[in-house]
Formats: structure tokens, C-alpha cells, sequence
């Protein structure tokens, strides 16, 4: 068969030199485990989406619905939320705005893709299930010293959890905003500890405001010491906030990931009333000499 298409596109941006970079092939039909991960591992971003057709009795508009995997350099992921955004707004460029549904490892994830007046385009992703998870003492303790933290250094308003929405991410809360900025860790001892609990990212973050963080996601798991941009934790966090009565059972929340790396994006995330599951959304673009 002949190579598939590879678009990239970053996502939480409307800048391609913002956001999250990722890989997005929209006919992956034909293609197997090993050579999905093998293009994921080519192109080195933190993830690439592979697309095929939908499960019987997936549901959605015809032409409008996918199965959707996700691979980073190392290893297939459930569920990956910027992959997700540079996904559908790929598709929104060929097939126009509107509705879509995406049969994910992590399960069904709806997700819409509209037109803002300045024309770029957005995604809102709703996310699976969440739930949350106590973490122990040990577990923290032993995540700290990996960071080169102390549990000084934790806001203790925001204790650590393990949250989840399609991946588990382990919170942890700086208690400034220098302590968040300074990010050196073992590379290594960090991703045996983090497979050890099954966790995708660990959610780091800081608290500017009642509904503005500032959040960064080492990712070593996936061969990747960070990601720029993480939709999957951002989900995860909103339910973490709603579940600890940290925020309302209707919230907007705005997450800035990024900008310690250059990248800045902006993803924000929104609870409803009655609803368990969470909304995430942001911009995306396509990135400029990808072919």
C-alpha cells in the first residue's frame, strides 16, 4: 500500500508555533499496530491520531464519525485530548464545521468544531466517564523526589489525586507559580514510577486565580519530557475540581500549558449543572510546511 497522508497541526492555538503539535492521519485503513507506531515514532510528536471507519452502531452523521487511535513515540495511548482538537479541526478544513463522533480506546468521544469571528477554527471535545482517585503518601512522596520537589513546595488547598477522563494523570499543586516554571526531573525514575500507577501525565499546576491555572504535563511514558498542551489532564482537572468542591458544579475555566516552553496555548474547560462529563475546547491550525 502507499504511505499515508501525515498532517500536523497543533492544538490550544490558533498559532502554529503555539499549542501542542500533533501528527493526524485521516485514512490510516490497512495500517497496523507496529507501523502506527512507527510513524507516531517519525514524526516525534507527543501524539499522532490515526483515523479509520466507525464501529457498527458507533452512531453519528454519515461521513462525520470515526474510530480513532492515538500513538505517541513509545507506546498507543486511550484517549489524547490536543490530538483530538488537531483531529477534528483537520477534518472541519475538508468536510466543514459541525458535529462529529470519535470511537476512542477510552470509549465514544463527541465533539464539535465551530468557526469563531476571526474565522479560526475550534474544537470542544466532551470528554468519557471521569473519576477520581486518592493517591498515597508514598506514592506522592516518591513523585516529589523524582521532581526534585519537597512537600513544601505543594499548595496544600489542592491536594494530589489521581484523576481521569480518558487517561489517569496524577495532580500535584504548586504553591507558586517559580516552583512551576522551574521543571527539572529524572527522566527515567519518573516514567518507571508513573507506569507502575498506569498514569499517562502528571498534572502539575498552579493556581493564578478562581478559574484561571497555569499547568504543565511531563510525559516520559510517552518518550516525550513534555507536553505542551494536555486536553486529556485538562478534563481530568476539571472533574478533580468539581469532585473536591473546589469549584462550582457550572464553571468555565481557563488553563494556560505552554508558555514555559514557547509554546503558549490556552484550553479551556467547562462544567455544567447535571452533566458529569467535561468539556474541553481550543483552537487549532495547521502547521506550515507539513506536505
Amino acid at each position: 500500500m502507499s504511505d499515508p497522508e501525515v498532517l500536523r497541526y497543533t492544538a490550544f492555538s490558533a498559532d502554529p508555533a503555539g499549542g501542542n503539535p500533533a501528527g493526524v492521519v485521516l485514512d490510516a485503513t490497512g495500517l497496523d499496530d507496529a507501523a502506527m507506531l512507527a510513524i507516531a515514532a517519525g514524526i516525534g510528536y507527543s501524539e499522532t491520531a490515526f483515523l479509520t471507519a466507525p464501529p457498527a452502531g458507533l452512531g453519528g452523521a454519515p461521513g462525520r464519525a470515526f474510530t480513532t487511535r492515538y500513538f505517541s513515540p513509545l507506546a498507543e495511548v486511550p484517549f489524547c485530548g490536543h490530538a483530538t482538537v488537531a483531529t477534528a479541526v483537520a477534518l472541519a478544513e475538508r468536510i466543514g464545521p459541525g458535529e462529529l463522533l470519535l470511537a476512542t480506546p477510552a470509549g465514544t468521544v463527541p465533539v464539535e468544531v465551530a468557526a469563531g469571528p476571526d474565522g479560526a477554527l475550534r474544537a470542544t471535545l466532551t470528554s468519557v466517564e471521569p473519576a477520581l482517585e486518592d493517591v498515597t503518601g508514598a506514592s506522592v512522596a516518591e513523585a516529589l523526589t523524582l521532581l526534585g520537589w519537597t512537600p513544601e513546595d505543594l499548595d496544600s488547598r489542592l491536594p494530589p489525586r489521581i484523576a481521569y477522563a480518558g487517561a489517569r494523570h496524577l495532580v500535584l499543586a504548586a504553591a507558586t507559580r517559580e516552583r512551576l516554571a522551574d521543571l527539572r526531573y529524572d527522566f527515567d525514575g519518573l516514567a518507571v514510577f508513573m507506569r507502575g500507577l498506569d498514569l499517562t501525565t502528571l498534572q502539575l499546576v498552579w493556581r493564578e486565580s478562581a478559574d484561571t491555572f497555569h499547568v504543565r504535563d511531563p510525559f516520559p511514558v510517552g518518550g516525550v519530557v513534555e507536553d505542551p498542551a494536555t486536553g486529556a489532564a485538562a478534563a481530568a482537572f476539571g472533574h478533580y475540581l468539581r469532585a473536591l468542591g473546589l469549584v462550582g458544579s457550572a464553571a468555565s475555566l481557563t488553563l494556560r500549558q505552554g508558555e514555559d516552553l514557547g509554546r503558549p496555548g490556552v484550553l479551556g474547560v467547562e462544567l455544567r449543572p447535571g452533566e458529569t462529563r467535561v468539556r474541553v475546547s481550543g483552537a487549532g491550525a495547521r502547521i506550515p510546511g507539513d506536505g
